[in-house]
């Protein structure tokens, strides 16, 4: 057995917009398809949305794939397996929380008992996220949040204003994929979930083609150079303490370099129990 240093070369992005109603979910969406491919024609929305991607022909012409109820998970593969057979380089799934609804409805007209009722949604559902994570090409799916409003201070005056909670998808969903930004109702985003590492830290900004751009260069980079420096730092760190900080020093290595973390951990915490206790 022996541990092999994972390498990623020319990765497509996985990532997803939320957001409530009104936040520039599909807007930021298309500029950051903009900016992964650089080129219009190769962007296509699958839009369930009743057409509104249509709304932002201004910006190019990019293509557009309507998708009509019911919002099935083998509708999304089918749109999905079209699109990409049409050398699209960049999906737009706007939105993903039809395919999460018709589920739910779909569970809750089965018979007999709830729970065992799953076991005929699960596998449609991950069907779906498996085809979405597999295709060759950057995905960018969107997500409604379910809205709230809260009383905020402007110019003196307490004023009600729109707010973004939990996404509607099933729980966790989040989790498969590799970046997900959260707008707010002015369309500021914000990382939730960042494995590029190229926004964690970042303050809330806008989304612009120049930000898919940058996602774009993280895909194509070769890390193989910088992960084998890192992992060579890990093997000369002497305490726990040292490690902590290496680990957060370099948050977009954090998965791939987890393995070797841990081991080195498990090192030093063996010569520290081993270590002799020196008599004075």
């Amino acid at each position: 057995m022996e541990l092999q240093t994972a390498q990623r070369k020319k990765a497509k992005i996985k990532m997803a917009i939320t957001g409530a109603s009104g936040s520039g979910k599909t807007y930021s969406s298309l500029l950051l398809a903009h900016g992964l491919c650089m080129d219009w024609e190769k962007v296509v929305v699958i839009d369930t949305e009743n057409h509104s991607s249509h709304l932002y022909a201004n910006l190019g012409a990019y293509k557009v794939l309507n998708l009509e109820s019911p919002f099935s998970p083998e509708s999304y593969i089918d749109a999905i397996d079209f699109v990409v057979n049409q050398g699209m380089e960049v999906i737009i799934l706007d939105s993903i929380t039809h395919e999460w609804e018709y589920l739910l409805d779909y569970h809750s007209s089965l018979p007999g008992n709830s729970f065992t009722a799953w076991s005929k949604v699960t596998p449609r559902h991950q069907a779906f996220i498996s085809k979405l994570l597999q295709a060759p090409v950057h995905i960018i799916a969107t997500m409604r949040s379910k809205s709230d409003y809260v009383l905020s201070e402007k110019n003196g005056k307490t004023v009600p204003e729109k707010v973004g909670l939990k996404s509607i998808q099933r729980d966790g969903m989040d989790y498969e994929f590799t970046l997900v930004f959260d707008l707010d109702i002015k369309h500021n985003a914000v990382a939730t979930k960042d494995r590029t590492g190229l926004f964690s830290s970042k303050p809330e900004f806008k989304i612009t083609s120049a930000t898919g751009q940058q996602i774009s260069q993280w895909c194509l980079e070769d890390l193989s150079p910088k992960i084998d420096y890192v992992r060579d730092r890990i093997q000369q760190v002497n305490t726990t303490l040292e490690l902590l900080g290496l680990y957060n020093q370099y948050p977009e290595y954090r998965d791939l370099l987890l393995p070797y973390y841990e081991k080195r951990k498990h090192e030093i915490k063996s010569l520290t129990l081993t270590k002799p206790i020196r008599n004075e």
